[in-house]
């Protein structure tokens, strides 16, 4: 099967894949801030890019390697790969050959990292169909929109009720089938609601419910994600994240409220996501007792303005 390259052995790394075919769902920033935590937390993390065409996730993190070294800053860094893009006038070669790219990059980390971070493609492909299948634990970063609902289910225009499955949510089943069939586990899957509204409004509610309807039905998890705050695009130039130490000298301005509550919103998801932590992990972690003590407590205004 295809998917035993990653779980030719229980010490396999857990794998975390952000999925969806909807382009600016937020997977890359999603990707990006539960890799550092999950380094925060003393975890060996790797990463992988599968969209060879934007390569927005492989982009973040040379921006993050970059301005450590410019400005001289510990900031954690993953392994990190990004399957090259197969352009020969063969499907079938282009598909075998980003296959054993993909292939070689997970026999290089399965068994010397914790966990693995896959960050897909916008689209179907091939390569997006076959991390699916592999991942223990799916993320799926929805906007919180009708127009970006449309990629997981169809609606009745009556009463904005769930009538069916769409295109993706039809292939994570399929996925998840495959997955069951190879070893016999379940792939954890959560939706993830970004670009929440601050405020009530009639659209939050209806797809909130139209949401945990199809949840039901599929089978997936929801949590809340980010709100729609210009904080996360000012962290991309920078590679920085919610959980790095934000002070003047990293962001090149004053924090403000706007970045404590960002940090405080991307712990309540890591939190919701419950990922699991290697006992070694911990070990490595128990130095860092203060990123411990701010995922266990609320956030003060001073942790993060001091």
């Amino acid at each position: 099967m295809l998917v035993q390259p990653i779980k030719s052995s229980t010490q396999s790394a857990h794998v975390v894949v952000l999925g969806n075919e909807k382009g600016g769902s937020g997977k890359s920033t999603t990707a990006l801030h539960v890799a550092v935590a999950l380094m925060k937390a003393g975890q060996r993390v790797a990463t992988i890019d599968l969209d060879s065409r934007q390569q927005s996730f492989t982009h973040y993190i040379e921006n993050r390697r970059a301005w450590a070294q410019r400005a001289r800053f510990n900031l954690e860094l993953p392994t990190h790969y990004c399957v090259p893009r197969s352009d020969t006038n063969s499907v079938e070669a282009n598909e075998a050959n980003e296959f054993n790219s993909f292939s070689k990059a997970i026999a290089a980390i399965e068994h010397t990292h914790d966990v693995v971070v896959i960050d897909s493609p916008g689209n179907d492909t091939y390569l997006m169909r076959l991390a699916h299948s592999m991942a223990d634990t799916l993320v799926t970063p929805l906007n919180d929109s009708f127009v970006d609902f449309d990629v997981l289910a169809t609606l009745d225009p009556t009463d904005f009720s769930v009538t069916g499955e769409s295109h993706y949510a039809q292939m994570v089943r399929e996925a998840r089938r495959q997955r069951r069939l190879v070893d016999g586990r379940n792939t954890d899957w959560i939706v993830v609601r970004n670009r929440l509204s601050t405020l009530g409004s009639r659209n939050k509610k209806l797809v909130g419910e139209g949401i945990a309807a199809l949840g039901k039905r599929m089978g997936f998890r929801t949590v809340d994600g980010f709100a729609e705050r210009v904080v996360y695009r000012e962290f991309f130039p920078r590679g920085l994240t919610a959980f790095d130490d934000l002070d003047e000298a990293t962001l090149g301005t004053r924090p403000n409220m706007s970045h404590l509550t960002a940090r405080e919103e991307v712990i309540a998801l890591l939190n919701a996501l419950h990922l699991p932590m290697s006992e070694n992990g911990k070990r490595r972690a128990a130095a860092r007792a203060e990123w411990y003590s701010v995922m266990d407590q609320p956030l003060q205004v001073h942790d993060l303005l001091a």
